[in-house]
């Protein structure tokens, strides 16, 4: 892709973000949701091969379908209410519409069958805009408008994400499927504190956001795809397996690393505000996404040399040295004791 064109997308995906995050109007944050949509899809098809076809396909269907939800919920908003403002979303049928959108955008389950097939037909570095700037134009319309929709469907979205999240990643070996329930996972537990504390969810989608990044860019710098090839990534960089095996256990929300803090926050405030069942599910059911980060561990780390190791060589282009993962993997360990600070 030429590079100009690469930098026009790219401009266009930064200011649809810009427009929804600053709009309270809900044509402009419509405007917002496709400029970033159609921003994206070149981006997913550049590769000219069916998969990738078939995921700009599949991505454009399902992000035109929620955005369409999305504005029939704003017309008959403003149809009974007479405003387009975006924090008086009062009509009944409405914050039950957006929230089922919203969910669609974002990939939550039970509509999340999407997100997996989309992430495995395009490159590594794309799937990373996928996974995180990708996600914050719903992001912010969930922030706007959360304390307007439906409590219990939330945490029974929520309760879902993590449950499948967790789940269906057990049964990957390709690590971008991985990636992607991993998402799923953590989805759920953002749209479970979004209901009580706006400050809890955009801590957590900023430590989310700094986990995937640097998980994925250590995939990009090894080209890394399948659980076979993280295997024998210590033929490439012994140092970057030890800090992936960091990096997948913060994701897994093992203490002491940064992973573990938005939990542990979370768990406290859902049973600070009586929902001590809710958190006893989320806690639970997490337990399946840190199975597959420890078995992700154990393959990366605990099986290199001297030992003897099950995996075949693979055949192995010299890898790309664009990027260097850690300044982004330092803080997966760095960012703990600074945590008390944040309650100050």
């Amino acid at each position: 892709m030429s590079p100009i064109i690469l930098s026009i997308l790219i401009s266009n995906l930064a200011l649809g973000v810009i427009i929804v995050a600053t709009s309270y109007h809900w044509f402009l944050a419509w405007i917002g949701l496709e400029l970033n949509t159609l921003a994206i899809i070149p981006m997913l098809a550049k590769q000219h091969h069916p998969r990738a076809t078939e995921a700009a396909t599949k991505y454009f269907i399902i992000q035109a379908t929620a955005s369409s939800i999305i504005l029939l919920s704003s017309i008959i908003n403003a149809w009974h209410t007479g405003t387009w403002d975006i924090t008086q979303l009062t009509t009944p049928p409405t914050p039950t519409l957006l929230t089922i959108a919203l969910a669609m955008k974002l990939g939550l389950a039970p509509m999340h069958f999407w997100l997996p097939e989309v992430m495995q037909g395009i490159t590594t570095p794309t799937a990373l805009i996928l996974t995180t700037w990708q996600k914050l134009p719903p992001m912010s319309l969930l922030y706007l408008t959360t304390h307007q929709l439906p409590t219990t469907t939330m945490l029974l979205l929520a309760t879902l994400s993590i449950l499948i999240g967790g789940w269906s990643g057990l049964n990957q070996t390709q690590l971008r499927k991985i990636m992607a329930f991993s998402s799923i996972a953590h989805l759920g537990w953002m749209f479970t504190i979004s209901t009580i504390s706006h400050e809890l969810l955009l801590f957590t989608l900023m430590i989310y956001l700094l986990m995937t990044t640097s998980m994925f860019t250590t995939l990009i710098f090894s080209t890394t795809k399948t659980t076979k090839d993280l295997g024998v990534l210590w033929t490439t960089s012994p140092m970057l397996s030890t800090t992936t095996m960091v990096t997948l256990m913060a994701l897994g929300g093992l203490p002491p690393l940064t992973g573990f803090i938005p939990k542990w926050f979370i768990l406290q405030e859902l049973t600070t505000n009586q929902l001590t069942p809710m958190a006893a599910t989320i806690a639970i059911t997490s337990l399946l996404s840190l199975m597959f980060y420890m078995r992700l561990t154990y393959i990366t780390t605990l099986t290199i040399s001297p030992n003897t190791t099950n995996l075949s060589m693979k055949w192995r282009f010299k890898p790309t040295k664009t990027t260097n993962p850690s300044p982004l993997i330092t803080p997966m360990l760095f960012l703990l004791p600074i945590t008390p600070l944040i309650l100050i």
